[in-house]
């Protein structure tokens, strides 16, 4: 078995093709819109941030829907401080109830 020294989350092949073109519009988001939007999220890691790592780490699927929940929160009547990425996912998430990827209120301080 030969062992790559690149990265799990960014490597090749068509089963990451969904994942890397998620997070390869985050990365043009971040080169073009943001600095004309100005820095002003409301939560750490910010809005950009915590959407490439949910999709790094669960897929455009899974990390789509938290990376949605997110920026809904992040608006002015919304929630704000520290809100991490979940380590892992909700137990009653399915792929055909995408809604509960995501937490739709409040923030996670914890890891």
């Amino acid at each position: 078995m030969k062992h790559s020294s690149r990265c799990p989350d960014c490597g090749g092949g068509l089963q990451n093709l969904p994942r890397n073109a998620g997070r390869g519009m985050i990365w043009i988001y971040r080169h073009t819109l943001s600095p004309l939007v100005g820095f002003n999220c409301r939560h750490l890691p910010t809005c950009s941030v915590y959407g490439d790592e949910a999709i790094g780490r669960f897929g455009l699927w899974a990390g789509g829907w938290m990376t949605l929940a997110r920026l809904l929160r992040c608006q002015p009547w919304g929630t704000s401080g520290i809100d991490n990425v979940p380590s892992t996912l909700s137990a009653d998430a399915r792929w055909y109830l995408p809604w509960r990827y995501a937490r739709w209120r409040g923030v996670n301080d914890g890891s």
